[in-house]
């Protein structure tokens, strides 16, 4: 007489529900950023800090070393400066808010409450994921206050309401890839003061491409470097989407590096998210 195994179906409380979980993880998240609202401050206080210096301080005598074909707008001066450098500022603001999700994952995981997910019966992604939808409002919130700063003091776009939204979508794509890099980076680190110093190179990359100054003013090396690497085409299409400017090659190269950036920082992060003990 043969027995016939019977599969009892786990009761509806015990089965892990991945979206239901990474929406109780991004509720915490953003709790704790309405909680410590002086962490966004200072995210979006150092890009404020950059614009109003490169503008208003060195914007004068860099603008008039811009040629009219590099910018839209006048043919120097402080007003064609800031058209120039206002998306690099603003890609700037997506590097330094992901420097708070590294944070925050550093603290989750020295301060012990990781531990106290993996008992409970949760989807273990949505950690993670929570973390990750978290610094997308974070970011979005910051990207929209550094927008207006730079309105403010004198960027002037020409983009229609179809660039803006395109500007939106790949800043957003942008993100994405930075946040999955950030969070890797914050599991990585053994301390919260490391985890604070690690996504440093992101905020510095655009200061090493096209987002201050034009690659071509840049000696032979340096220039090399500051046109193959992925900030560089990055701002080149965010100017060309807010300036109604030719974007060539930069939009498709710029995916592509996003592409490589969210998968190898989300496998980094997955691979040392589940090694944790």
């Amino acid at each position: 007489m043969s027995t016939t195994a019977l599969t009892v179906p786990a009761p509806a409380s015990l089965r892990f529900h991945p979206l239901r979980d990474s929406a109780t993880m991004l509720r915490r998240n953003v709790k704790r950023m309405l909680r410590y609202p002086s962490m966004t401050l200072m995210l979006v206080g150092m890009p404020v800090v950059f614009l109003l210096l490169f503008v208003y301080v060195l914007g004068g005598t860099l603008g008039a070393g811009l040629d009219g074909a590099a910018v839209s707008g006048a043919a120097g001066g402080r007003a064609a400066y800031a058209n120039y450098v206002a998306p690099a500022i603003i890609l700037m603001t997506v590097a330094a808010t992901v420097q708070g999700t590294a944070i925050s994952i550093a603290m989750d995981m020295t301060e012990g409450i990781i531990t106290r997910f993996r008992t409970m019966h949760i989807a273990r992604v949505s950690v993670l994921t929570g973390h990750v939808l978290g610094s997308m409002i974070q970011a979005a919130f910051s990207l929209a206050v550094v927008t207006g700063v730079a309105l403010l003091v004198g960027f002037r776009p020409t983009a229609g309401p179809v660039e803006w939204l395109a500007a939106a979508g790949f800043l957003m794509a942008v993100t994405f890839a930075l946040v999955w890099l950030s969070v890797a980076l914050g599991l990585v680190s053994k301390t919260v003061e490391t985890a604070s110093n690690a996504p440093m190179p992101l905020i510095l990359l655009p200061f090493l491409g096209s987002g201050f100054v034009p690659t071509d003013s840049m000696p032979a090396g340096l220039r090399w470097f500051a046109d193959y690497q992925p900030f560089t085409p990055i701002i080149e299409t965010l100017r060309g989407l807010l300036m109604d400017e030719p974007i060539g090659n930069n939009a498709w190269i710029s995916l592509v590096w996003c592409g490589v950036i969210a998968l190898g920082g989300y496998l980094w992060a997955k691979r040392l998210f589940n090694r944790e003990a």
